[in-house]
């Protein structure tokens, strides 16, 4: 069979799905009132910003939370508000996106990469115990591709050692770990509205976190250093402005609404993809960490079994109209990163998910299960029609 990209006729022809999705009915009304009352600003006494912050605490079995302009400053916020600061080191995972890192030295503390799971590509860790010091105050676990981290041995270093625990949640909306909401399961947890996020507002982002005092203090970094209950030009902390708009929350409040129906089509579309690569000879999903019992499938990340030229393999699959996305590259071989004095340990399972590992995207985990069919189609066309090129 002719691939695409040669001149064949391509497995699929209609589009996926876009995202983000057209606004529904609840989101057009109470953007259009904020818009109408002129109360744009967090401080202007709108209660958008107030309503989203409670619903998402809430919905991450927290009493508290902040909102903020994005989920880099929500990471450098919740970093900070606990105390992490210069001199200090924290730990992330060697496999995601780069803004992990990067909040870690806007605090002028120092990451540590640490490698990840050779199966599930999450935080190990036997990985973080290998990688601690006298200097080590905080771990970063990412729920990766929607999907929860292995909380419960991460947090248990974290007990033995008296290190904060910061979760990236910024995939993760809805997702859960044995039964509890992701977010709240160590001391912050901060989740993204960027663009290609389960619930967008174009930008934006939102800390959480378990206790008054952390939650506090977060808020006063978020705020130009003002106390929470203080004056208005009283500011006895150093801080900075790092809110969310009125007009952002308004977007995002009525999403929660319709976020579990949404991550049930994900995941629909996950396990026909499953059963439709199941006793596949070249590509298997990436497997759930273990505890996971709700995953939010933001990614559906596959791996494949045989050597391949990435850059043709990616080409070809968007010719036969499946693309599918390159993945990261371990974070511990961007320049930016070593040149700013990162630490980086062994990382033999990030680097082997660069080679091996390959996205489907959240836009075509919202396609029906008609879709997954496409997908095991067009990667066994490929990847068998790249045999004999």
């Amino acid at each position: 069979m002719t691939l695409a990209i040669d001149g064949g006729s391509p497995v699929r022809t209609a589009p996926w799905p876009s995202w983000p999705p057209p606004l529904d009915d609840a989101q057009r009304e109470l953007v259009t009132a904020v818009l109408e009352s002129g109360r744009w600003g967090a401080t202007q006494g709108g209660s958008a910003c107030a309503d989203l912050v409670a619903a998402f605490a809430r919905r991450s079995g927290v009493e508290h939370g902040v909102a903020v302009g994005n989920a880099t400053l929500g990471l450098f916020a919740a970093l900070r508000g606990l105390g992490v600061g210069p001199g200090d080191e924290v730990i992330v995972p060697a496999y995601t996106f780069v803004a992990t890192a990067t909040a870690v030295l806007l605090t002028g503390a120092t990451p540590v990469i640490v490698d990840v799971d050779a199966t599930d590509l999450h935080l190990s860790p036997a990985a973080v115990e290998a990688a601690l010091t006298p200097r080590t105050t905080a771990i970063v676990p990412v729920h990766l591709a929607g999907s929860p981290a292995d909380m419960d041995p991460l947090n248990a270093i974290a007990a033995r050692h008296g290190l904060t625990v910061v979760e990236d949640a910024a995939q993760a909306h809805g997702a859960a770990y044995r039964g509890r909401p992701v977010g709240g399961l160590g001391d912050a947890g901060v989740y993204s509205f960027q663009s290609s996020k389960a619930m967008t507002a174009g930008e934006g982002g939102l800390v959480v976190c378990r206790s008054r005092e952390v939650h506090e203090a977060v808020w006063s970094v978020c705020n130009v250093g003002r106390a929470l209950d203080g004056a208005w030009y009283g500011h006895p902390h150093v801080g900075w402005n790092l809110r969310l708009t009125e007009i952002q929350a308004a977007l995002l409040l009525p999403w929660l609404d319709r976020l579990d129906d949404e991550i049930d089509r994900r995941n629909a579309f996950a396990a026909a993809a499953e059963r439709e690569l199941a006793g596949h000879d070249l590509v298997t999903v990436v497997p759930q960490p273990p505890g996971t019992t709700r995953d939010s499938r933001h990614l559906l990340m596959l791996r494949v079994h045989a050597p391949f030229d990435r850059s043709f393999l990616l080409a070809a699959m968007a010719a036969e109209g499946v693309p599918l996305d390159g993945g990261y590259p371990p974070l511990g071989t961007m320049s930016a990163l070593t040149e700013a004095g990162v630490r980086t340990e062994p990382c033999p399972s990030a680097e082997a998910a660069a080679r091996e590992v390959v996205w489907v995207r959240q836009a075509m985990l919202m396609d029906d299960c008609g879709g997954a069919a496409h997908l095991a189609e067009a990667l066994t066309k490929v990847l068998h029609g790249v045999g004999r090129r």
